[in-house]
């Protein structure tokens, strides 16, 4: 059962996104068919889900298509950025628990895009990579489509705070690296990108910055903003979003991370049964050629 949404935000879908509840039945059983019809692919067919990934192509089923092809595919072609950290084993936890990605909580004034917090400068890079930042928030989302409407219909808002990252850190973001990232995060999460906020940002970080928006689509990079300060933060992200240490009233990090936690320990079966999805490559008929080397395209996709 696909839940209805307030009166209010479906209206939001229904301008934005081409939402239309009489329709949505029909996009399902489209998108279930194919893919039971395609020989290579287990995929989640869930409706709570199947309509987050409608909502973040705003309905477009071949879009849809390219999606959870792209989903399901990058576990077998980028596996360090899937599975590397699984949910059902405890050193995902212990990541987790670095608070180095944390969704934020949603805005209880305003119907809000949602807003990831990534904090790099957290980890050892000694002993981890962005890479399992990546890992974190590619199971976070999937428990915040399933539950948050306002984030799927909304879209969200990355904020990247930079403090303590070191050189050892930069040197992990080769392109092909950043081009993995950009893939996972923008490409194939059922979530729309409606802005990325960089605090704390260090000197030297611009040839990074230029490497990524090589890699956005035009409306990331116009959304994409560097503040001096936490303040100019408040400007673009609501007060009771942002964390207590940030000058928010969003709650402690600690209190985020924990009900994080929580959340990843209840969800346990549902990843148990997630780590049974992806593809079989051996028995695709459209070959896919996902090129994640430094010249390399990353979009070639076949779909039927």
């Amino acid at each position: 059962m696909i839940r209805e949404l307030p009166k209010e935000l479906a209206k939001i879908a229904k301008n934005e996104l081409n939402e239309n509840p009489k329709q949505t039945e029909a996009d399902l059983k489209n998108l279930k068919e194919w893919i039971l019809k395609q020989p290579h692919l287990k995929a989640r067919t869930e409706d709570q889900w199947l309509v987050a990934l409608l909502r973040g192509c705003k309905f477009s089923l071949e879009r849809v298509k390219a999606k959870v092809e792209l989903f399901y595919t990058l576990r077998s072609v980028a596996p360090e950025m899937t599975l590397r950290l699984k949910p059902t084993e405890k050193e995902y936890l212990n990541f987790l628990r670095l608070g180095t990605c944390i969704i934020l909580p949603q805005s209880k004034t305003d119907l809000q895009p949602c807003a990831i917090l990534i904090r790099p400068g957290l980890y050892d890079p000694s002993e981890y990579s962005i890479a399992d930042v990546m890992c974190i928030l590619y199971y976070l989302v999937q428990i915040l489509v399933i539950e948050n409407d306002v984030a799927t219909v909304m879209g969200t808002k990355i904020i990247v705070d930079y403090q303590n990252v070191t050189l050892n850190h930069l040197t992990q973001a080769s392109p092909s690296m950043l081009k993995k990232l950009v893939t996972v995060s923008q490409d194939s999460l059922p979530l729309r990108l409606k802005g990325s906020h960089h605090v704390n940002v260090p000197s030297g970080i611009e040839v990074i910055f230029k490497l990524i928006s090589g890699f956005l689509n035009e409306k990331a990079k116009e959304r994409l903003k560097i503040h001096k300060s936490n303040d100019e933060l408040l400007k673009f992200i609501p007060k009771d979003v942002i964390p207590n240490e940030y000058g928010g009233e969003g709650g402690t990090v600690a209190e985020i991370i924990e009900y994080w936690a929580n959340k990843i320990k209840e969800y346990r079966p549902r990843f148990e049964e997630e780590m049974q999805f992806g593809t079989d490559e051996s028995k695709r008929i459209n070959k896919t050629t996902l090129d994640f080397t430094d010249q390399g395209s990353f979009r070639k996709l076949d779909i039927d």
